[in-house]
């Protein structure tokens, strides 16, 4: 009885632990709390090794972000700066003071005005220009993924990357510890030999041993010679190019950029390789100088859970609070957080038309089932959500009105909100916002509509897995 006793004070000490740790992000305390009770004590374990604040890592990185912010600011003498929403060139934007605000002081890194941006559509198109900027390399080349797999994409990547390296291009390579994990030593040490410099980002065991192991590098850059750079949400893998069996064709999208962008995507990758390294690069040869390519207005916004602002996040949020025609969205993952979730239901209760494509088939089912759990009520007050059917649908944009489009890393759920490292392209030309337009315009003509007054009477063993799941949403 007294062991009883003493069982039941322990295992509410460790709900009383996850209440006071996570007061700040109650969904989080509710699903951390419906896996203790659903695991007493191995729970808890897995919550102190997995749920550590980032904080302490902060300061870490507040060396290198002080450093390079001096990089930043003698880049923005450099670059095509817009300081005014009157430069904007979108006479939408006239009417947005606010949002202009707000994107201008959301990061350090500020709206350019001289850039040239190409979307790409699939893997197919993005590995073939990836692979042709590579074979232009003649000073650096810097690739960062979240997954990079040694299949036969992977090792036609592999080899260009030794090619290179062993010409005296500098290669430097990063890819996520957990993202990653199945990389072989003998890759590694294969691309080690012939001159490529290789580092993990957070590796598994050390990120489990520092409790860090939430935590994900998920994003995706490619810079050569800081003059082309990649940035959107192909991985390196058969998969991305539609080889998965399960998956069928894979729809995504990635953007080529070239001009003043590219010197903010080289600080991101940049600013990681130091936390990855500890190798300090601020030489102004990885920010050459040159002519305006283009005349695309865009900005590079940077989140992940060392910074202050979560500020993909408060981007999305502002940018959907000032809609007024339509929002188009494109994620595989659809777990918005609350924020997220009224601004969607406030836009379409006041008239704004919007529309959202998911996955028919996705690579997690119980992320699924999480995404279908949030769509009733939005389907209730006139949102309508779409199932891409061709494939699987992986990529990650959001389209306002004609004011604004957004492509990156980031999916449309908690996660890339607060625990990973992320990276998106802020969009301002019309032209690049109606190419985005058309391709969700194509998409939806691959797409079904779920239809509400059916998807109503699903069976009860789907909504019990769909709260199940959305319980534990905020850890997906």
């Amino acid at each position: 009885m007294v062991w009883l006793f003493i069982l039941c004070i322990i295992f509410i000490s460790q709900i009383g632990t996850i209440l006071v740790l996570e007061f700040r992000s109650p969904t989080k305390a509710v699903a951390w709390m419906f896996i203790s009770f659903c695991v007493p004590f191995i729970g808890f374990v897995v919550y102190y090794f997995v749920a550590r604040n980032y904080r302490s890592r902060r300061t870490i990185r507040k060396k290198g972000t002080i450093i390079f912010r001096e990089v930043r600011s003698r880049l923005w003498k450099q670059a095509a700066v817009i300081r005014s929403v009157k430069d904007m060139g979108n006479e939408e934007f006239l009417a947005q003071g606010r949002l202009f605000s707000l994107l201008s002081h959301l990061t350090e890194n500020p709206i350019t005005s001289c850039s040239q941006i190409d979307v790409l559509t699939d893997g197919k198109a993005t590995f073939t220009a990836m692979l042709q900027a590579l074979e232009q390399a003649q000073h650096h080349i810097h690739i960062q993924f979240y997954i990079f797999r040694d299949d036969m994409i992977g090792r036609e990547f592999t080899e260009i990357l030794i090619r290179k390296a062993q010409s005296g291009v500098k290669v430097r390579m990063m890819c996520d510890g957990l993202g990653s994990y199945h990389l072989k030593h003998t890759f590694v040490k294969k691309l080690k030999a012939a001159g490529v410099e290789f580092y993990f980002f957070l590796p598994p065991f050390t990120s489990f041993i520092q409790r860090e192991v939430n935590y994900r590098n998920h994003r995706k850059i490619l810079v050569i010679d800081g003059e082309v750079g990649f940035i959107g949400g192909l991985n390196i893998g058969d998969d991305y190019l539609g080889l998965d069996p399960n998956l069928g064709y894979w729809r995504d999208t990635h953007l080529e950029v070239r001009g003043d962008t590219v010197y903010f995507l080289q600080i991101v990758f940049l600013e990681d390789w130091e936390f990855a390294s500890g190798q300090r690069i601020t030489d102004p040869v990885y920010f050459p100088e040159h002519q305006c390519v283009g005349r695309e207005r865009a900005l590079i916004v940077a989140s992940g859970p060392d910074r202050n602002w979560n500020a993909i996040q408060e981007m999305c949020f502002s940018a959907l609070a000032v809609a007024k025609r339509r929002i188009c969205i494109t994620t595989p993952y659809f777990i918005p957080d609350q924020s997220i979730y009224a601004a969607i239901k406030t836009a379409a209760v006041s008239g704004v038309q919007v529309d959202i494509i998911i996955p028919k088939i996705s690579d997690s089912q119980i992320v699924q089932y999480a995404s279908l759990s949030y769509i009733e009520e939005l389907m209730r007050v006139g949102v309508r959500i779409h199932q891409y059917e061709k494939g699987f649908v992986h990529a990650k944009v959001m389209i306002i009105d004609d004011l604004l489009a957004s492509v990156g890393t980031a999916n449309m759920d908690m996660r890339s909100f607060y625990s990973n490292f992320e990276l998106s392209a802020i969009l301002f030309e019309q032209e690049t916002i109606e190419r985005l337009m058309q391709d969700f315009t194509r998409d939806l003509q691959e797409s079904s509509r779920i239809n509400y007054h059916e998807f109503i009477r699903r069976s009860r063993v789907q909504k019990t897995m769909e709260t199940l799941s959305r319980m534990l949403s905020p850890l997906l």
